[in-house]
């Protein structure tokens, strides 16, 4: 059995619903399976900031749904490849990720190629034959100013975030 705890917005639309079931079993404390508490808990303080936003898993999906709503979709996955990337331990997994990032959001021509200055785009070129683990973060610091400045404000006044709001609110 499935809880849904989208509003009506995700319901309209069947290829994000999915995202936004999960299996309803619950701990003694009455927590979602997949999320430490519940999703809804953190919805209000989203409105504080765009870290707010992308700390919580539940966030993040909601401000991708509105950044692919947008067409802009490559930043959050871009910006969240860019934080798992900072975790990788091995060189071969470093090396075999990094390609990954750069032929997927980076080169020209990438299939989710980002926003960023020839100049940045150049030097990660320039570098990625010879990978760190600060290799992407002058591209992943602009593409957080960007969600930060442009996207952020949208979404905060979106159908998607003030959904989430009343169903918070009507909880």
């Amino acid at each position: 059995m499935y809880d849904y705890w989208a509003f009506t917005y995700f319901n309209r639309q069947p290829h994000t619903a999915a995202m936004w079931k999960t299996p309803r079993s619950f701990s003694l404390t009455g927590r979602f399976c997949c999320f430490p508490k519940d999703p809804l808990d953190d919805v209000e303080n989203w409105s504080e900031s765009v870290d707010k936003v992308l700390s919580c898993k539940a966030g993040q999906i909601a401000f991708r749904e509105f950044l692919k709503s947008e067409y802009s979709e490559e930043n959050i996955l871009f910006w969240l490849a860019c934080e798992e990337y900072k975790k990788i331990k091995t060189v071969p997994e470093m090396i075999s990720s990094a390609n990954r990032i750069y032929s997927e959001f980076v080169q020209t021509e990438a299939p989710r190629q980002i926003n960023i200055d020839c100049t940045t785009r150049e030097n990660i070129t320039k570098n990625i034959s010879q990978p760190t683990l600060t290799s992407f973060d002058t591209a992943q610091k602009l593409i957080y100013s960007l969600m930060a400045r442009d996207c952020y404000p949208r979404f905060l006044k979106s159908d998607i975030y003030q959904g989430l709001l009343r169903k918070a609110d009507s909880r």
